[in-house]
């Protein structure tokens, strides 16, 4: 006796349906065989016949059905939304966060500010941001299908080719190194290039080795704000720097901890290796070491100059508020829990920004007026 199971492959709406798993000889989930979809069945989600096995004997895979011919998906010819496609390639969200990041690093730096640098900083940024998360989806497009979250991703669905993912990559990374090497300095621009490397190579392929990804992760989103620093003074030098990117490092462990707990499933079933997957115990607590430091480091920025005790005295709130909730997410380990975890991270991070901002010790934004009004007279000087 046959036992039949059923799947509903549901994908999203476009003319341009993709089906990862014909790429592959092996079935990448749970056994599960699919080689001949129908546009049909494709769009109203029809129960498809996706494993058969004998109770007793080995599995059998389907044959392919008479007078369905095996169906091949063409790249979608509508080019009418082709830059919200590109967009969405490039995690705009995302890349908006990093962009903003650097702009943080370079208008803390005490250095007079240069909107010529401080806009070729922002974009060079923003188009090696763009890159990155453009690899990052070409990589990852097979997993991708696989998860609730990111089944709908440009790649996945079609709408976009690898091939053209790739072309748009190759072009902001050159272009945004260039801009940040021509029209910024060879820090940022080597500063940015090597984080480029490090998350397209390492974190990228780590994700599916090792739960050592979310440190690697973290450093990659500790370097905008290094970047722009570097942009603003050429140099990393000042421990304001390293304080920001500390910033930005522990801020992010609370930040994904609490955003993975929920997604479990959805990792799991692609095969990643987080935290909170397969070490959730450590998850909660790496999250909540983390909202500690975060008080740790903001103490560091008033005492080594690089603020006001303005800041120390606005941050304090938000950081035990942060570790409050950190430690419930440690305690109960909720979904409840770690979603508001979540969701004030959101708010946390771009309020100590603005404290750091307003409550940065030295301001250069005038230091040119007042050198000149410094100098001597020598005409007067010399008609006396």
């Amino acid at each position: 006796m046959y036992k039949v199971t059923f799947s509903h492959i549901k994908l999203c709406k476009t003319s341009s349906l993709w089906v990862p798993y014909q790429l592959f000889k092996k079935p990448l989930t749970f056994g599960i065989s699919l080689k001949y979809v129908t546009q049909s069945n494709a769009k109203s989600s029809t129960p498809i016949v996706t494993h058969i096995s004998d109770e007793n004997g080995p599995s059998l895979q389907p044959h392919k059905p008479k007078n369905v011919p095996s169906w091949r998906p063409t790249p979608s010819t509508d080019r009418s939304n082709i830059i919200k496609h590109y967009l969405k390639l490039s995690k705009i969200r995302l890349t908006t966060m990093v962009v903003i990041t650097s702009m943080a690093g370079y208008a803390v730096a005490p250095a007079p500010f240069e909107w010529t640098t401080f806009a070729m900083c922002s974009l060079g940024t923003g188009l090696l941001s763009a890159a990155a998360n453009s690899v990052n989806q070409f990589h990852e497009v097979p997993f991708d299908a696989q998860m609730s979250r990111t089944k709908n991703r440009i790649i996945v669905c079609g709408r976009l080719t690898p091939l053209q993912s790739m072309v748009f990559a190759s072009m902001t990374s050159l272009s945004g190194v260039g801009i940040l090497y021509f029209g910024v300095n060879g820090l940022t621009a080597s500063l940015g290039l090597a984080n480029l490397i490090l998350y397209t190579s390492i974190y990228t392929p780590m994700k599916r080795m090792s739960i050592l990804n979310t440190w690697v992760g973290s450093i990659v989103g500790a370097m905008p704000p290094l970047m722009g620093w570097a942009a603003c003074t050429g140099s990393l030098i000042s421990p304001g720097a390293w304080l920001m990117a500390a910033l930005l490092y522990s801020w992010q462990f609370p930040h994904f901890n609490a955003l993975s707990w929920n997604l479990r499933p959805d990792y799991s079933r692609a095969g990643y290796r987080m935290m909170a997957v397969t070490e959730p115990a450590l998850c909660r607590r790496v999250a909540l070491r983390h909202a500690v430091a975060l008080q740790g480091i903001s103490m560091a920025a008033p005492i080594t100059g690089t603020t006001t005790w303005w800041f120390l005295l606005g941050a304090t709130p938000l950081n035990l508020y942060f570790i409050y909730l950190a430690y419930q997410f440690y305690k109960d380990s909720s979904s409840a829990s770690s979603r508001k975890l979540f969701r004030f991270s959101l708010i946390h991070l771009p309020l100590i920004m603005i404290l750091f901002l307003v409550n940065k010790k030295k301001w250069f934004i005038f230091e040119k007026e007042n050198n000149h009004d410094d100098q001597p007279d020598h005409k007067k000087t010399d008609d006396r």
